[in-house]
């Protein structure tokens, strides 16, 4: 989490990225102005998968990543944390992240309003988690808010007559709280997808601790949007309660971004992507692309089962016997319409020919 003097951000292992995007404004790396385009977006995170960019990259935009990126090609974390984040604007989202104890950013934006496509190559290399997947029981327990609330140092005061109806109180800056009822739809929404978010961020961590002692550790990516500040902005508008919630998602973010440092040992990058004011209903930013090994599955869909095999080899076995029957007959036939019209005529010929002599 520590900055590097005199260098970028994006040359240290143990720094984070946090891409603040909105399709317009240029990025800025430690008080320098960056800009990539999406192509080149989606090779730096390849590239810090430790996997080959795109081929069709062009040799100009090759040139703008080794300026986002260490020179040494063996030196890559390995890890990738990549969360998208909508309602916020460029401001509220970067000045909370810099005053963050994680302050080493890159700030990002995106030329053009494509996606940001990232290839990726065959899944057995790579180990891909959802940080937006739910849960079996579908929406978080009241345990988990109140393991959530004391994990930030807050706390959850439920509601004895109803699940998940309580009040949770978040400690803010100066002093304050922020409180959420969860009786309010947003507020639940909010809630229920930050915690959902962080579970699954602890999960992956998990998963990180099995994966090093497997023989061949993949690479590991971490994908998730967070849709609960626009769900705040929705219902109370973009100051007051929406404000109070950037800064608990901010803190909890950075928080957990501290966990995944240590556990990672400081292989990991970590991207905040701002999509802005847009519909919820909107793709995502990120759009992954994983491509397979056709070949190998190819041979493993057309591989026979024993049954099978013995069924092809008596098959081939008659098939091999009534070729050569059917030859030995024709060679026979032939040899005897041969020797039939090149006989000698004479009396015995004639006589077991059953032909009358006079």
């Amino acid at each position: 989490m520590d900055a590097v003097e005199n260098d970028c951000a994006c040359r240290t292992m143990d720094a984070d990225f946090y891409c603040s995007t909105e399709f317009g404004t240029q990025w800025t790396v430690l008080g320098s102005t960056v800009s990539l385009s999406p192509s080149e977006i989606g090779a730096t995170a390849s590239v810090l998968l430790g996997f080959a960019p795109p081929s069709t990259l062009s040799a100009a935009s090759s040139s703008n990543l080794k300026e986002v990126l260490a020179p040494n090609p063996f030196n890559r974390p390995r890890a990738l944390l990549m969360v998208e984040v909508t309602g916020a604007e460029d401001s509220e989202l970067v000045g909370r992240l810099d005053k963050s104890s994680s302050s080493s950013t890159l700030r990002i934006k995106v030329e053009g309003n494509q996606r940001v496509g990232i290839q990726l190559p065959d899944e057995d290399e790579l180990s891909m988690v959802s940080l937006n997947e739910i849960s079996s029981s579908a929406e978080c327990s009241d345990k988990e808010l109140i393991d959530y609330a004391s994990w930030l140092g807050g706390s959850y005061v439920e509601d004895p007559s109803l699940s998940l109806n309580g009040e949770l109180l978040i400690p803010i800056a100066n002093g304050g709280f922020m409180r959420l009822h969860m009786s309010e739809r947003a507020d639940r929404e909010f809630t229920t997808s930050l915690v959902m978010l962080i579970g699954n961020m602890k999960k992956a961590m998990e998963l990180h601790q099995v994966l090093t002692k497997s023989e061949r550790s993949p690479a590991e990516l971490m994908t998730g949007r967070f849709d609960g500040i626009k769900a705040l902005q929705d219902r109370y508008g973009k100051e007051g309660i929406a404000q109070s919630g950037m800064e608990v998602f901010v803190n909890s973010v950075s928080k957990m971004l501290d966990s995944l440092q240590a556990a990672y040992q400081g292989k990991i990058v970590g991207v905040i992507g701002h999509i802005g004011y847009v519909d919820s209903e909107q793709e995502n930013m990120f759009h992954f692309t994983v491509n397979t090994r056709s070949s190998a599955r190819l041979l493993q869909q057309t591989k026979l089962s024993p049954e099978r095999i013995i069924k092809a080899e008596i098959a081939f076995v008659r098939i091999t016997l009534a070729w050569i029957t059917g030859i030995i007959l024709l060679i026979a036939t032939i040899l005897g319409i041969y020797f039939l019209l090149n006989m000698s005529i004479t009396k015995d010929t004639l006589l077991y020919s059953n032909v009358k002599l006079d």
